[in-house]
């Protein structure tokens, strides 16, 4: 994943983010009903200070004459009144945030791994999957706080700080003056306290993401540090991280409630000159005890927005440096090349050749490019592709499928593999089985949405790539747990021989499929591919047994060389 913490959007302190409104479309009504919320609130805001005024000033003005104080009465139900308004707009308010916050966190997670899809397995085998994967779980649903509380509190305090400050200085403009000069010191304190905030903020979650590595990397290689005698090493990195992550998260809550100390002083101690203000001029009789009060009322009620806003900013920063990361991975999907997996969502026609000619190919391996490659594979026949390691057997086939760049020409049925979305022409195996949880079934038939009660083609795939005595609705734990090798590596070209024979695929590759197979097992595995190529498939195959040879009708042999820039 792009460096974060270099990167220039991670530098800057900006309210929002405008890459949202572009990467999150439920954002946009978010903001316009969050506008009128806090509009009908600062109203609502003003009548109560104005109600509450008239009431009291109602009653002392009742028992210093004697007066009946009859519209007291009407005053208090109108109060009464104006508390469920304020409170049925707070509760609107969390309404509205907690869909929006839902809708927009289920969007960027759409466009995140849409956003990987097109940016293809060759960029995701450099990043880090496993704060990838916490990106887009914990990351995302940290949103829930930015909407519900921070944003609502960003637009409240631009609708109701300058109305509620013009209503204070058309009443009071020694007190409006007073607010004006005092309230910039709370965004002062705010940066600077949010510049402390961010810098430990983005420490705590680059320190989860390599607690999620770190834990993730220790499961999957576990066999291998027992064997080492290393498991309680790395028992003790975790440890490690996770004291670090514990530390981060404290210093991150300190300088919360030091921010959160910082903001209620300040607001108290200007909410303070303008009540000692007011207090002298009530005393010499320069001003009416009605304006005064109503402009006591109003005085935190201006200042409260504000200080709110560096209050939630803390609770928000998580999802403010998980969106960051996605806005990243959005952005660098952006600017990549068009390939064929963003290609239409349709099959070549019906009637196209399934030729794959490929003419000086050419991967590209970062800056540096693999020695060219030339072969043209035709319906019914097997290509066998074979060398030593290293050669860039495996990097051919993930040019073909869209997993890594290359110049030169690949077409299948005439048409540029790059326009061509790969699961249209190509059942792939590769080396590793990629299995998942669930039934062998269900991995057998991945990608297929068909009706599998009726279908005998799992049990057909199952049979051709040896592994007839498995059971499909066997239950596999993650990543396939429950087989051993060979019998993962059989599933998985049982997912290949499925894709083909369900009319999905003309075009088979398979990458080492032996690797982990007995000879006789091979030798029916080679049996099968050659009935499938007789058959009419395209068969692409990668192996470094010598027995493949016997089913090949044409072999392309790749050599080691110097790659060139």
């Amino acid at each position: 994943m792009p460096d974060a913490e270099s990167s220039p959007e991670r530098t800057r302190m900006r309210p929002v983010d405008p890459r949202l409104l572009r990467y999150a479309s439920a954002s946009r009504g978010f903001f316009v009903a969050i506008a009128a919320i806090g509009f009908a609130q600062t109203l609502v805001i003003a009548a109560f200070a104005w109600l509450l005024t008239r009431a009291i000033t109602g009653t002392i003005d009742a028992l210093g004459t004697g007066a009946s104080g009859a519209d007291l009465p009407r005053t208090l139900m109108l109060l009464a009144g104006v508390v469920a308004v304020r409170a049925v707009l707070l509760w609107v308010r969390e309404v509205v945030s907690a869909r929006a916050a839902a809708r927009v966190e289920a969007q960027l997670r759409e466009q995140l791994v849409a956003a990987i899809g097109r940016l293809g397995p060759g960029w995701l085998a450099e990043q880090n999957s496993a704060r990838l994967a916490v990106v887009a779980g914990r990351g995302l649903e940290a949103l829930d706080a930015y909407f519900a509380r921070y944003l609502p509190q960003l637009v409240l305090t631009a609708i109701a700080t300058p109305i509620l400050i013009a209503i204070m200085w058309w009443q009071d403009w020694i007190s409006g003056l007073t607010v004006v000069l005092t309230i910039p010191l709370i965004p002062l304190f705010m940066i600077l306290i949010g510049l402390a905030t961010r810098s430990v903020q983005n420490a705590q979650w680059k320190t989860l993401g390599q607690l999620a590595s770190r834990f993730a990397d220790t499961v999957r290689g576990l066999s291998t540090l027992k064997v080492f005698g290393r498991q309680y090493r790395a028992v003790s990195s975790i440890e490690k991280v996770t004291a670090s992550y514990r530390r981060e998260t404290m210093r991150v809550l300190r300088v919360s409630f030091l921010s959160g100390f910082a903001l209620e002083l300040l607001a108290s101690i200007s909410v303070a000159i303008i009540a000692v203000s007011i207090g002298f001029r009530l005393i010499d009789g320069s001003l009416i005890l009605a304006v005064g009060l109503f402009v006591l009322l109003l005085a935190p009620e201006a200042y409260l927005p504000l200080r709110q806003v560096g209050v939630q900013f803390h609770a928000a920063a998580e999802g403010v440096a998980a969106t960051e990361d996605v806005f990243a991975v959005l952005d660098a999907a952006s600017r990549a090349p068009r390939t064929g997996a963003d290609a239409a969502d349709a099959p070549l026609p019906s009637g196209s050749s399934f030729d794959l000619e490929v003419r000086d190919l050419r991967v590209r391996r970062g800056a540096a490019l693999l020695p060219p490659v030339s072969f043209a594979a035709r319906p019914g026949t097997v290509t066998l592709v074979e060398g030593p390691s290293g050669s860039g057997k495996t990097s051919l086939l993930a040019a073909l499928r869209g997993a890594a760049d290359f110049e030169g020409v690949a077409h299948i049925g005439g048409r540029d593999v790059r326009t061509v979305a790969p699961w249209h022409w190509l059942a792939w195996a590769g080396q590793q089985p990629g299995l998942v949880s669930g039934t062998i079934g269900g991995n057998v038939r991945l990608g297929d949405d068909r009706d599998a009660t009726a279908d005998g083609t799992v049990r057909r795939a199952l049979d051709l790539a040896g592994a007839g005595a498995l059971d499909p609705d066997a239950e596999l734990g993650v990543q396939g747990a429950g087989l051993s090798g060979g019998q993962a590596q059989r599933v998985a070209v049982a997912r290949a021989f499925h894709r083909h024979l369900s009319g999905h695929a003309p075009v088979i590759a398979l990458d080492e499929p032996s690797a982990a197979l007995d000879a006789d097992t091979e030798a029916a595995l080679w049996a099968s591919v050659r009935s499938l190529a007789d058959a009419g498939a395209t068969v692409l195959l990668v192996s470094h047994r010598s027995t493949a040879r016997a089913i090949a009708d044409q072999v392309v042999a790749l050599h080691p060389a110097e790659v060139t820039a």
